[in-house]
Parts: structure tokens; C-alpha cells; sequence
């Protein structure tokens, strides 16, 4: 199985016991979604490796308690800490006609309902505060915030994202020298 064809599903936490059993967090939104699966892919050195699930337990929202066929000690358990969970592209569950999938939409062109045709997607990032969106603007890469109010819709037949940018941002990519500079220059004003 090749990492280009899963999406990352979450990561293994810690050990549970003596016997094998591992600690998974599900990175998901749903992740009740994925109580019944019968394996999953773990990256192993750049690979991704199947492991088949004897026992799955959900404990809180997102973690489960895993039992793998073949992990039978704490030590061979110990070697999965910290290591990524991955499932096939095609278990993704099914969204609605206006919902998208990140992966989905990079390389699609960003069309505002104000401005008409922005940019180019080329990466998400998920932070910690909030998701960004990533996208060639003006030969520079412009960050948007990933929020209901301006994802509008993915148009997967001619590849566009139809948003409406939050008042203001483009602005900030545009004004010469970017807010740094104003900075700068308030701050030599002062001095004279």
C-alpha cells in the first residue's frame, strides 16, 4: 500500500497493559465512524505495514484500546508508540455534495464570489488554534482560515473552491511592504 493512496487516520499513543495492547487516537472528526475495522496500516521506517485487530474497545472520544494479532508484549507494543495509523483513501466515509475531503481539493483554483479566480490550493495545515488553507496568491503563499463562512463549495468537475475571503485578508497580501514594514516605519516616526 502506498502512503499516497490512505489518509492518516491517527497515531498510536501509548501502551496498555502487558500483553500487547496499544492506546490509538483517531484524529477525526467521527471517529465512532471506525469502531468495526478489521486492520489498519502502520508507517514503519517510510512503509506502511498492515496489522490485522484482534480487539477493539473505544475508552473516550477518539481513543481506543487495540489488541493486534500479532503484538503479544509490552515491549513489541513499546515499538508502536508514536506511530502513524493510515487507512485506505476509500474508507473515507461518504460526505454530502457540498462537503470535500482536504486532500481532494489541492491543485484546484480558488474562485471568491467577490473577486473572482485568487489562487492555487497547494497545502492545509492543521495547528493547534485552527486549520489553514495554503494558496498561491500573487507568487507568494496566502493563508486562510479554515472556517464554514468561507469554504462555500468544491466544484470537483472544472477543479475550483468556491469561498468568500474574510474582509480584509487580501489586502494584507497586497499592500506593499506587508504590515511589518508600516511597523518599521511608524517606529522610525517616533524617534525623529
Amino acid at each position: 500500500m502506498n502512503i499516497d493512496d490512505c489518509f492518516q487516520l491517527g497515531f498510536i499513543v501509548k501502551t496498555h497493559g502487558t500483553k500487547g495492547q496499544v492506546v490509538a487516537f483517531f484524529d477525526v472528526d467521527y471517529p465512532e465512524d471506525y469502531e468495526d475495522l478489521e486492520s489498519v496500516f502502520l508507517e514503519q521506517k517510510g512503509r506502511l505495514i498492515p496489522f490485522f485487530i484482534d480487539t477493539m474497545e473505544p475508552v473516550q472520544k477518539g481513543r481506543f484500546i487495540i489488541r493486534f494479532e500479532d503484538i503479544k508484549t509490552i515491549e513489541q507494543a513499546e515499538a508502536l508508540r508514536n506511530t502513524a495509523v493510515y487507512l485506505p483513501l476509500d474508507e473515507l466515509p461518504e460526505l454530502e455534495d457540498d462537503q470535500f475531503y482536504f486532500h481532494d481539493v489541492i491543485g484546484y483554483q480558488v474562485v471568491d464570489q467577490n473577486y473572482g479566480p485568487l489562487g492555487i490550493v497547494k497545502e492545509f495545515y492543521d495547528l493547534p488554534q485552527q486549520q489553514l488553507m495554503a494558496m498561491e496568491y500573487l507568487n507568494q503563499e496566502m493563508l486562510v482560515p479554515v472556517i464554514d463562512e468561507v469554504f462555500l463549495r468544491a466544484d470537483h468537475e472544472t477543479k475550483q473552491l468556491h469561498v468568500n475571503m474574510p474582509e480584509g485578508l487580501l489586502e494584507v497580501y497586497t499592500q506593499p511592504g506587508g504590515p511589518d514594514e508600516a511597523d518599521d516605519k511608524d517606529d522610525s516616526e517616533e524617534q525623529q
